[in-house]
């Protein structure tokens, strides 16, 4: 198992992905990032079920790195409460683990 994981979250416009994507990049809390969309959602919110258009960010980080990657998406995010998820990234190639590794260490 390496020890990067990807981050997801959404958004409600490609902008809004793209802002959360560059800033996180930028801070060197993410190697990169893909935004993918429009997705349609299905979910539970406020005790009802409900669909809706947004954009997914899909974020490659460590898991040293993670919780400010949490942290800054939290706080940056347009919504109060949005998903944050992380799942590990069981295997990949050496190059793009190195990548990663190298791309988030602090400077």
């Amino acid at each position: 198992m390496t020890e990067c994981v990807q981050v997801s979250t959404a958004t409600e416009t490609r902008e809004q992905a793209v802002a959360l994507a560059a800033g996180a990049v930028e801070q060197r809390l993410a190697a990169g990032a893909q935004v993918v969309g429009p997705v349609v959602s299905v979910f539970w919110h406020l005790g009802k079920q409900g669909t809706g258009e947004e954009w997914q960010l899909l974020l490659k980080t460590t898991k040293d790195r993670y919780p400010e990657l949490e942290n800054y998406l939290l706080d940056k995010h347009p919504w109060d409460n949005p998903e944050v998820c992380a799942v590990p990234i069981v295997l990949g190639a050496d190059r793009c683990v190195d990548w990663v590794r190298t791309s988030v260490e602090p400077s």
